[in-house]
Order: structure tokens, then sequence, then C-alpha cells
């Protein structure tokens, strides 16, 4: 299984979705150009959101190879997930918004056909 935070350093009240946890089980955490974050980049990644973004209570899962786009599950908006451009000015850091981890999964594979089709 991957590396991913404990329950001890996730925010109260969250838990992984068991769709996402079902998905890394399955060993699909490489749909380039999206990699799932494990061990100390997840960990890192996390803590400089919550530095960078204050305002935001987001738990991270995959980044972007291509670019500074980081999936978050936005906390404070239940299980919603939000792609978040890293490292933007606050308040233009939100390029995307999901209801919920299928409705991302959905656009990350057709995320992998399109760079894979040139």
């Amino acid at each position: 299984m991957a590396d991913l935070m404990r329950a001890d350093e996730l925010p109260n009240g969250f838990a992984y979705p068991k769709e996402f946890l079902r998905v890394v089980e399955l060993g699909l955490t490489n749909l380039e150009p999206w990699w799932v974050l494990e061990g100390s980049l997840l960990r890192e990644r996390h803590r400089d959101l919550a530095t960078r973004y204050p305002s935001h209570l987001l738990v991270p899962f995959p980044r972007r190879q291509d670019n500074d786009d980081v999936a978050c599950w936005e906390v404070l908006g239940g299980y919603e997930v939000v792609v978040v451009h890293d490292f933007a000015s606050p308040g233009w850091e939100r390029r995307g918004k999901f209801s919920n981890f299928y409705g991302w999964f959905r656009q990350a594979v057709e995320d992998l056909i399109e760079f894979h089709s040139g």
C-alpha cells in the first residue's frame, strides 16, 4: 500500500474516501501526467499548501508532472476535490473543482489519454 498520511496527520474529521483507497490498492497511482503523492513528498506538499493558502484546509493526493497543479480535498467543502495551481498568488490558485473523487479520477484518465495522444 502507498505511504499515505496517517489518521493522526490528517485534519480532524477527515478520512481518505474509500474510492481513493481502492484505486491506490489497485496500484493506479501513476496516471501520467498525474502521480499520487506518497511519503515525504506528500507530507511536504501538505505542509507547504497550508503555509501558502492558510484560508483553505487542503489534503493533497496527486500532482501533475507537467505543471504545478495539485488535486486536493477541500476539507471545509466536504469531500469536494479542488485542483490548486500551487505557487499561484492566494486567490488565484483554484483551477478546477469536482464534486467527488471519481469526478476527478475520470478527468485524470482523460488527461492520461490526451497526454499520450500527442
